[in-house]
């Protein structure tokens, strides 16, 4: 039996990314081999896990920026207490993009990594 955190994990993702019932078990059977979520073990898991990560569905464009990435930009944009115009205003003038949907995912590592080191400096210089 799977475990319910790890069961509401599924359905959370199941609902970020927009899928119905009849895709969903698709997506169950295909990748595990299994026809609902409470027949998966550890290691099945895993699995459908690593398939979600790989997949389109997780990809937010055709340039392979991730679902995971995205949410993570937001959560450090809202960390600096940033909004949309800024945010776009620093990703127009630093990646020649102007929202977050644009980035490639390498774009993204690197956007990622250059709002963390300005929330490391901004938290030095509150200290």
């Amino acid at each position: 039996m799977m475990d319910k955190k790890k069961l509401a994990l599924i359905h959370i993702i199941k609902k970020e990314l927009n899928l119905g019932d009849a895709e969903y078990r698709r997506i169950l059977q295909q990748a595990v081999g299994v026809q609902s979520a409470k027949d998966l073990d550890e290691v099945s898991f895993k699995k459908l896990m690593n398939y979600f990560v790989r997949s389109k569905y997780y990809q937010v464009n055709r340039f392979g920026l991730t679902m995971r990435q995205k949410m993570y930009l937001k959560y450090l944009v809202q960390e600096l207490g940033w909004d949309d115009t800024h945010i776009n205003n620093f990703l127009g003038k630093y990646y020649h993009k102007y929202e977050i949907d644009k980035l490639t995912k390498n774009e993204a590592i690197k956007v990622i990594e250059s709002l963390k080191s300005i929330s490391e400096h901004q938290n030095k210089v509150s200290a």
